[in-house]
């Protein structure tokens, strides 16, 4: 089992940066990690993803704008955002999984806001 926590959204204006970030409770080596995000009424969609062999994708909507990284040392992964617009307003969230012999490994954190609002 692993805890991820969210941490570092927050109220921003337009144009703004906020760098999240989501700590395991144990190793994610081998995982991949993505952060995805959901507004109201809508599917949660996915924003960024590591693969476990380090290749990073990125959704058209935020390429260019935002950089995802991961620290294996601390179990952490990070999602830069710069240049956010109104329209980056959602709950994020990050998520790790894997699947090892057979068996699915799929795990989300808490959540946390970003309100990009002048």
């Amino acid at each position: 089992q692993v805890q991820l926590v969210e941490s570092g959204g927050g109220l921003v204006q337009p144009g703004g940066s906020l760098r999240l970030s989501c700590a395991a409770s144990g190793s994610i080596f081998s995982f991949t990690m993505g952060w995805y995000r959901q507004t109201p009424g809508k599917q949660r969609e996915l924003v960024a993803q590591i693969t476990s062999g380090g290749t990073t994708n990125y959704a058209d909507s935020v390429k260019g704008r935002c950089t995802m990284s991961r620290d294996f040392a601390k179990n952490t992964i990070y999602l830069q955002m710069n240049s956010l617009k109104p329209e980056d307003t959602a709950v994020y969230y990050c998520n790790v999984k894997k699947i090892l012999i057979g068996v699915r490994y799929d795990y989300w954190g808490q959540g946390t806001q970003v309100t990009v609002s002048s």
